[in-house]
């Protein structure tokens, strides 16, 4: 079977969304493939609630992406027994989340994508694939002639389009279709940063975590059946974590010395106050509200019976070894979910409760949130990719404020979207290249590293853009991903109505000014304010 298009989007996480909607506001016909049953990667397959943006309410996001935050919104609104007073509230968030502004029920995402979408599936322009899979990649020359892709009932399907955007929530397209690219970390000689390791490793990554949600209903015990490897994961203290137990809510002070860091665990409060400005909160947040996608007095009394929560928490970080790049890839994706079921166990009966006692069995784990049958994520929250080698790779001392104090970060000639996060955030890696991380000036995103050197059609459209290690520790959230893909559908669909390509996009004098009057024209915020810093 072979289907034709303008513009294969590979990959339904955030990236691949925003690019089928870019190209197919702008008249084009999109397939668009998706490998779990929903679409929104991170915020919806993945379960990570969305932002970590400290302007994002009145800055730093384009028109499409607050739409999506509006439509998140109103679903609420719209269908759900809301108090007057939350209901009133224009920056309502239904979870009250120390990390996210609207934390949402995944459900409620991927519904509001859907309706996104509709109209484009009404008017036979969009064909969406899910639970497929690429397997192969065609090639002539220095141009991607089609995709295979596999769907779950073991079905092959060849996509030829025009351009193909690789928003594969791995990067899986690089090594099929032969674009040079990178892994894990860079050394300082590689990238220049002050910051990188002397050495390279590209199979050091940062850690993954498989999520998953929970309620908890005192009095009631949902302890799930005490996984085989259950001692293993209590006991186990990763060299990475400087000889702390994984399974812990940490410790005062680390085994050499320094001080440590300790979480608290208190469900169901009625009266936590969220003050979203990280910048006046301390290092060690209540875990609770964390991610918390429901909080119960935000709806009509006994609507919700407990807050749910969604557990992206340091204790299911699993640095074990990485996904890819190494023969024993499969076993990690494996032992990935195996960390998170024995702490669901260790939640339930072992871990320390602030009045002395152990577990809480009441804690649910809540298979219906994540939308599959043992309760666990569809899919792992990935936080690193592969990265094309770009035309530009955009390095720390460009926007970190360790390099550039007040400085503000880097002004790209060549912008197309703008982004920002609290953090440059690096995990503990799979070798632990973790290295340095510090906080980041509101930056921008170079068209240049959206471009790979050598191929001409096909482009990155999420996590696989021109960054280092270290910088894409800030490029990775949901709404730079999305500016991402925009940026990019936007570009396939710029180069195809000009009879253009995208390295003559930056070549051609001109062009990227016009490019850019384009993505202005869509609602695209290109540039901060000269004073905006972190």
């Amino acid at each position: 079977m072979e289907l034709q298009a303008d513009i294969a989007v590979i990959g339904g996480g955030m990236g691949g969304v925003s690019a089928a909607l870019a190209a197919l506001e702008a008249g084009r016909r999109v397939v668009l493939t998706e490998q779990t049953r929903w679409l929104g990667g991170q915020l919806t397959s993945q379960l990570v609630p969305t932002d970590e943006h400290r302007y994002i309410e009145d800055d730093g996001a384009n028109r499409s992406y607050r739409r999506l935050r509006d439509g998140l919104r109103e679903h609420y609104r719209r269908n759900f027994p809301l108090t007057d007073a939350a209901r009133a509230d224009p920056h309502l968030n239904p979870g009250h989340a120390w990390v996210s502004p609207v934390s949402v029920d995944p459900r409620v995402a991927v519904a509001v994508i859907d309706d996104l979408l509709m109209p484009y599936l009404a008017a036979d322009r969009l064909v969406v694939l899910r639970e497929t899979v690429p397997v192969s990649v065609a090639t002539d020359g220095d141009h991607v002639t089609s995709v295979r892709v596999r769907t779950a009932t073991g079905d092959e399907i060849d996509i030829a389009a025009a351009y193909v955007l690789d928003a594969t929530e791995l990067g899986d397209l690089l090594p099929l279709a032969g674009v040079e690219h990178v892994s894990g970390r860079e050394s300082q000689e590689q990238t220049g940063e002050p910051g990188a390791w002397p050495t390279a490793d590209p199979t050091d990554m940062q850690g993954v975590s498989w999520c998953f949600a929970i309620d908890h209903l005192e009095g009631e015990d949902h302890t799930i059946d005490r996984p085989d490897d259950y001692a293993y994961w209590r006991d186990l203290r990763p060299p990475q974590l400087d000889g702390r137990r994984i399974l812990s809510f940490g410790e005062p002070v680390t085994p050499d010395g320094e001080p440590g860091r300790v979480y608290t665990l208190n469900p169901n409060p009625d009266d936590d106050v969220i003050d979203l400005d990280h910048r006046n909160m301390g290092l060690a947040p209540e875990l609770w509200n964390y991610r918390r996608i429901a909080v119960r007095r935000f709806f009509t009394p006994g609507f919700f019976r407990s807050d749910v929560v969604v557990v992206n928490w340091p204790m299911n970080d699993y640095v074990g070894g990485p996904l890819f790049g190494v023969p024993d890839a499969e076993h990690h994706w494996h032992q990935a979910k195996a960390l998170s079921r024995s702490l669901v166990y260790w939640l339930q009966t072992d871990a320390p409760r602030p009045d002395g006692g152990t577990g809480w069995p009441g804690m649910r784990l809540r298979a219906d949130v994540a939308g599959t049958e043992d309760g666990f994520a569809m899919y792992p929250y990935i936080r690193e990719s592969r990265r094309i080698l770009a035309l530009k790779t955009i390095v720390e001392q460009e926007f970190s404020t360790a390099y550039r104090g007040d400085g503000g970060a880097e002004r790209y000639p060549d912008s197309v979207g703008t982004g920002h996060y609290y953090w440059i955030d690096r995990h503990h890696t799979t070798g632990d290249g973790r290295g340095a991380g510090g906080t980041p000036h509101p930056f921008e995103i170079p068209l240049r590293a959206l471009i790979p050197r050598r191929l001409r059609n096909l482009l990155p459209a999420a996590k696989n853009i021109g960054t280092t290690q270290i910088t894409n520790g800030a490029y990775r959230l949901h709404p730079v991903e999305w500016s991402i893909g925009e940026a990019v559908g936007t570009l396939a669909a710029y180069c195809l109505a000009n009879g253009t390509e995208p390295h003559a996009v930056v070549a051609a004098p001109g062009s990227v000014e016009d490019f850019q009057r384009v993505l202005t024209a869509r609602g695209v915020q290109l540039r901060w304010a000269e004073d905006k810093r972190w």
